[in-house]
């Protein structure tokens, strides 16, 4: 099919939730690169919105789940299942987590949370502890509890009247969260760096006094790691950029690399609260999944990408303060790793964003001012002097 077909069958059967895309149709995908209709080459720093941690088709990848093809894709939790084990034994060894829950999303994952954490103290007869309190322009699923939970109007003022039970305060004020607090509140749940609205992290003395107050009030922390997971910010998990453990944190996007997959992951005492029946999925940890998220984190480990990803965020951040030194309308370069936002003193981020796309290299745009890069944690120093050099010469 040509690509104006496929944009003509798109419009008319599919529902109209995304307008008009990028005009383009990937055909295949290897390492940082993708290949459209045309066979034109393009750049991939945004890795399916911090999906693709390995890139596209990474060959432990894919011959891992070729072979799981060949065996079995689902059976049900009705049954044990060999790669669910290992993979929910994997992160425990490898966080601060002793249980884990497997489901399809980062918005699944966020939902599990959420029904955690007030399960929990609804178990210990506390039938008002409920609320929750999350930041403003955060991003934590469209769901209608994860869309009450989120701190944007634009996402929830469709679907009014909201799930109750949320609160949202100011990032990194600890005064305005620590005046939110009340004795129905049960959790406080953050992002260690908004990705949604423009590559906002969270600061390290603020993160400290959230665990310390938490654990005072007897509130659970509820760390977001969907988008900042699995290697994306230099560390396995961002929380431990912080010195901090939270007692739940969620995980989806990069964790299957581009198979679905999300996961609730606990301490041993909240995971408990969860008995026979409380929660559940049909899909959710299948073998096929399970099979993704092992040979990601396997791969992750075994070939030192969370290693690169610090490093080559490092020097991807030194080369765009190289551009901010030169161009006044940058104003800001902030993030963590390889999830980077650049913000621009003028409205110019969505024609930088179109004109890089027409020249090859994909990345996010965040409103009319950020520019958002999340590349597959496979990225080189040469992948990113290109970028730069397309980002020099269109400023």
């Amino acid at each position: 099919m040509t690509l104006q077909e496929i944009i003509n069958m798109d419009k008319e059967y599919y529902m109209n939730v995304y307008g008009d895309r990028n005009p383009v149709c990937f055909q295949y995908g290897k390492g940082m690169n993708l290949w459209d209709s045309e066979n034109k080459k393009y750049y991939d720093f945004l890795g399916g919105i911090a999906v693709n941690a390995l890139g596209h088709c990474h060959p432990k990848l894919t011959n891992a789940l070729k072979a799981q093809l060949d065996q079995l894709i689902h059976t049900s939790n009705l049954y044990y299942i060999e790669s669910q084990a290992k993979l929910a034994k994997a992160l425990v060894q490898n966080s601060c987590a002793d249980k884990v829950f497997f489901c399809n999303s980062g918005a699944e994952a966020n939902e599990g949370a959420i029904k955690l954490a007030r399960i929990h103290f609804k178990k210990k007869g506390l039938e008002d502890k409920f609320e929750i309190i999350t930041l403003k322009n955060s991003f934590h699923g469209r769901t209608l509890a994860t869309v009450a939970a989120t701190g944007q109007e634009k996402y929830q003022k469709s679907y009014k009247p909201l799930t109750p039970g949320f609160k949202h305060v100011v990032i990194n004020d600890f005064n305005a969260l620590q005046a939110a607090i009340t004795p129905s509140t049960c959790a406080i749940m953050l992002e260690p760096v908004q990705g949604e609205s423009g590559v906002n992290p969270i600061d390290v003395e603020y993160a400290q006094k959230v665990r310390k107050l938490c654990d005072e009030k007897d509130i659970l922390l509820i760390l977001d790691e969907v988008q900042t997971g699995m290697g994306r910010t230099g560390k396995l998990f961002a929380y431990m950029h912080f010195g901090i453990e939270p007692d739940i944190f969620t995980l989806a996007k990069g964790l299957g690399g581009g198979i679905p997959i999300g996961a609730v992951c606990a301490k041993k005492d909240i995971a408990a609260s969860f008995e026979p029946g409380d929660h559940g999925t049909t899909f959710g940890g299948n073998p096929f999944a399970c099979t993704a998220g092992l040979a990601v984190i396997n791969t992750l480990l075994e070939d030192g990408l969370v290693e690169n990803a610090a490093n080559m965020g490092n020097y991807f951040k030194s080369k765009l303060e190289d551009l901010k030194s030169r161009y006044s309308n940058i104003k800001e370069v902030r993030g963590k790793g390889l999830m980077v936002g650049m913000e621009f003193t003028e409205e110019i981020a969505n024609d930088i964003y179109k004109k890089l796309f027409e020249k090859g290299f994909l990345v996010g745009c965040v409103g009319t001012k950020i520019l958002r890069f999340l590349p597959p944690l496979i990225v080189t120093k040469d992948d990113i002097d290109k970028l730069i050099i397309a980002l020099d010469e269109l400023l």
